[in-house]
């Protein structure tokens, strides 16, 4: 591991733990002390835990990232510090109401609830998310490479591949640039493309 990449992860190991350790102090003083001025302390530890918490986020997320760009390109990297960002923040949240006592079992069955909405909102949307982190990591195709796509709602595209997105595939056909779903090109027969060999038999 790269240096620089070591005190990425050191960084963050600090940042979290410290979040850890504020979020311990703020819900124990919230448990055991009534008195208005420790009372009035807690929000100061909530404060410090959403600083610490949000440094931890932001710097594991890039460590993340950095390092699943290392094996897999710049676009892994993108996706999967964009998703453990968005994942390190809803930890957070739970962190902030677990100080005030608010129950973490009802907050779960209501994200589930307000997940089970939004999943059928923008199911055409997160499905393409999750279809380029597939594609990304199961690498069918490399950018650059001359590919064919092969799909009973799109039929057969020959094309290079010029980009790999959050949700959308860009390959470049004969007639112009073209822009895939992820969703699509995974549930795609992909092949690369080759030149036939001559036939010795054809005059």
């Amino acid at each position: 591991m790269h240096p620089a990449n070591l005190g990425d992860w050191v960084r963050s190991f600090i940042a979290l733990a410290l979040a850890i350790a504020v979020m311990e102090w703020a819900i124990h003083l919230h448990r055991t002390s009534h008195h208005n001025f420790f009372q009035i302390l807690i929000w100061p530890l909530v404060l410090a835990l959403a600083i610490s918490g949000s440094f931890a986020v932001r710097w594991s997320a890039l460590s993340l990232g950095k390092l699943v760009t290392a094996q897999s390109g710049i676009a892994a990297g993108a996706i999967v510090r964009l998703v453990s960002t968005g994942a390190g923040y809803i930890i957070l949240l739970f962190g902030i109401f677990a100080v005030f006592g608010l129950s973490v079992q009802h907050l779960l069955i209501g994200a589930g609830l307000a997940g089970i909405i939004l999943g059928i909102a923008a199911q055409q949307s997160l499905a393409n998310i999750f279809a380029s982190l597939v594609l990304l990591f199961a690498r069918p195709f490399r950018v650059g490479e001359d590919i064919v796509i092969r799909n009973g709602s799109i039929g057969m595209i020959e094309g290079q591949v010029r980009g790999i997105g959050l949700t959308y595939v860009t390959v470049r056909t004969e007639t112009g640039t073209l822009k895939v779903p992820n969703s699509v090109m995974l549930a795609s027969g992909i092949g690369r493309h080759t030149v036939a060999p001559p036939d010795p038999d054809a005059k």
